[in-house]
């Protein structure tokens, strides 16, 4: 019935129809011109020539991550025989001011040598278009100067709500063939004579059993500044180029001393770039990774019994914050030249929706990042006493499909104290990772040993 009176109202007035069907048939075909005309436009306004030259184009929109691309990823053995030139360009709005009107136009800017240097025609003529020193300071990034500007400590936030929880810390742990090793060098919040409390505190396991030492001091703003240059009471931390060389002088409960030198090696590309977590009235916490992987060296004298470090593996991170009710859960394996990080961090429900913060998974390989995800589910495992037994980690995304099971070995278990104080219990485990999936176009089967963090309640 419908279909009979769509076809006599038609019929009725054929000129009508017929344009009105011509009508709706331009305008279809005019918007499929215009859309197919949109892409290929957008399309060629992406193209490396057009922005500036170069065979690959990559779009970051933060200072901090262009640095690390500049002179970290692409200066990766793989990479940086293949790199004729890197340079980095930055688009932003502009607003041109005339006869009271303001008017906005697009602009980008760039690195005069660089760009002529991959051939851009917009710029490749003009001779008054030179490097400015800050452009200079772009260009003579190196590893190391990426390195030490990611790993400096942050100042003391203005943020008196939080500020008695302030604490800053360079992480470091390792094993080897003779002992495993955590290592923190802290630094906490203002105390009442205007200085700032720091500490250090190393807990070395072998044949089984674990022994903590530790040395505290009081430093001030300018000091901590240095960091990762940093030096609390005899022990100190220096980064000499690509190295991380550690200097320790301690004593546990007993004044059983243990003392020596450990190194550290870094690598280009293989690090994790900042990460901050803010929530209200200032709060703030962040982590990055600066040393995924490396090689160590060195050893540790116990008494007169000496601990060889070489040959070794370690891990460095880097974490900075306000942590009163804070705690996180937290787990890192290599395996070769692969290596897997995971971690999710609880705010104080007054700062930030703890159910809301995400966790994180990476995998990092000899070249830099394989795949990351943020839909993560972490499963703690609890034997009959309530202290975990294993650990199982699922992460999905488009570059990540993960798996990992953590089965605890053995564990520390600290009560926090000073500006970490939540009245919980701080555990760090060691244990055995069993990890499978794809990074990326890369297959992962593998079990490693590796370390793991988590928190419980008395």
């Amino acid at each position: 019935m419908i279909g009979r009176l769509a076809f006599r109202s038609l019929t009725a007035h054929p000129v009508r129809s017929a344009v009105l069907a011509a009508g709706f048939g331009v305008g279809v075909a005019v918007m499929a011109i215009l859309l197919g005309v949109a892409a290929i436009v957008l399309e060629q306004a992406q193209s490396p020539a057009l922005v500036g030259g170069g065979d690959v184009n990559v779009r970051l929109s933060l200072a901090v991550p262009a640095r690390i691309v500049l002179s970290g990823t692409l200066q990766s053995d793989a990479l940086r025989p293949r790199v004729r030139a890197a340079a980095a360009s930055h688009t932003t709005d502009l607003f041109l001011l005339h006869n009271g009107n303001a008017t906005r136009v697009a602009a980008r800017g760039g690195i005069p040598s660089v760009e002529k240097e991959l051939g851009d025609p917009e710029v490749s003529g003009m001779e008054a278009w030179r490097d400015t020193q800050e452009d200079s300071e772009w260009t003579r990034q190196s590893p190391e100067t990426v390195l030490r500007q990611i790993d400096k400590f942050h100042g003391l936030p203005d943020v008196p709500e939080w500020s008695d929880s302030w604490a800053e810390w360079l992480y470091f742990n390792g094993r080897s063939n003779d002992a495993r090793f955590y290592l923190t060098f802290m630094t906490g919040p203002r105390t009442k004579s205007g200085s700032r409390a720091a500490g250090v505190r190393l807990q070395l396991e072998r044949n089984g059993q674990m022994q903590s030492y530790s040395a505290s001091a009081e430093m001030t703003d300018a000091e901590i500044a240095q960091a990762p240059d940093l030096t609390i009471g005899n022990n100190s931390v220096r980064l000499d180029g690509l190295v991380y060389r550690i200097h320790l002088d301690l004593s546990d409960a007993s004044g059983q001393r243990v003392g020596g030198d450990i190194s550290l090696q870094a690598s280009a590309g293989r690090l994790v770039p900042p990460i901050e977590i803010t929530g209200a009235r200032g709060w703030r916490t962040g982590y990055v990774v600066p040393v995924m992987s490396g090689a160590l060296g060195g050893s540790l004298t116990v008494s007169n019994d000496e601990v060889s470090l070489a040959g070794g593996t370690g891990y460095h991170d880097h974490n900075w914050g306000f942590w009163k009710g804070v705690s996180w859960q937290w787990g890192q394996a290599q395996q070769g030249d692969l290596s897997v990080i995971y971690g999710r961090v609880f705010p104080p429900p007054d700062a930030a929706d703890p159910e809301r913060i995400p966790g994180f998974v990476g995998a990092l390989g000899p070249d830099g990042p394989l795949g990351y995800s943020t839909d993560v589910r972490i499963t703690e495992t609890n034997d009959a006493k309530g202290q975990p037994q294993t650990i199982a980690v699922r992460a999905r995304s488009s570059s990540l499909s993960l798996d990992l099971r953590f089965d605890v070995a053995s564990m520390v278990t600290s009560r926090m104290q000073g500006a970490m104080a939540n009245d919980i219990n701080f555990l760090q485990m060691r244990g055995q990772y069993t990890v499978s999936g794809e990074a990326g176009t890369r297959k992962i089967a593998f079990t490693a040993p590796g370390a793991a963090e988590t928190f419980r309640g008395d």
